[in-house]
């Protein structure tokens, strides 16, 4: 499989850490650059909160009802923006049930694949992660946990891996 040089990443922050948690905000980073974050108003019967996940995010229950978008909206957006593409998750084990969540919710079908990053990594880019990341995420100095902005950030990570791992092979 070639390596890609840019994946598309999405990110989901959650309403907690367990079972009964459910989508909260979603950030997709895409290949040319392109950003998409939305908060998402839970569904009638998503009712799970952990106040120590809204910690992690700052994402209060009155802050999605003021200014989120309706599963349904949010289901077709990522579909229209996405479709056909393979999208990756450095956390496919939480987000896939959590996407699965919202479409199951929206009465849509996903019409892009997630799968985990994990897939596209070589063993030498994966050992290069978790410092390339750190390095990152201390210059980019982003002030807020949210969705987009990890998204971006794991797209980086990986973008620089990669080439840090081109120039040792031509270097």
């Amino acid at each position: 499989m070639p390596r890609i040089s840019t994946p598309y990443i999405m990110d989901i922050e959650a309403s907690g850490f367990g079972p009964d948690s459910y989508p909260i905000e979603i950030g997709v980073a895409l290949a040319d650059g392109a950003r998409f974050c939305s908060l998402i108003v839970p569904a009638a019967d998503w009712t799970h909160w952990d106040d120590s996940a809204q910690g992690v995010h700052n994402i209060s229950r009155d802050m999605l009802k003021r200014h989120g978008s309706h599963v349904h909206q949010v289901a077709t957006e990522l579909n229209e923006i996405l479709a056909g593409k393979t999208v990756y998750s450095d956390g496919w084990v939480v987000d896939k049930p959590w996407l699965l969540r919202l479409f199951q919710a929206a009465g849509v079908n996903m019409s892009f694949q997630l799968s985990p990053i994990e897939m596209i990594m070589t063993e030498p880019q994966i050992l290069l992660w978790d410092d390339t990341k750190a390095r990152l995420t201390e210059e980019a100095n982003l002030q807020r946990h949210r969705a987009s902005n990890d998204a971006w950030l794991i797209q980086e990570t990986y973008r620089h891996t990669n080439e840090a791992l081109d120039a040792t092979l031509t270097g």
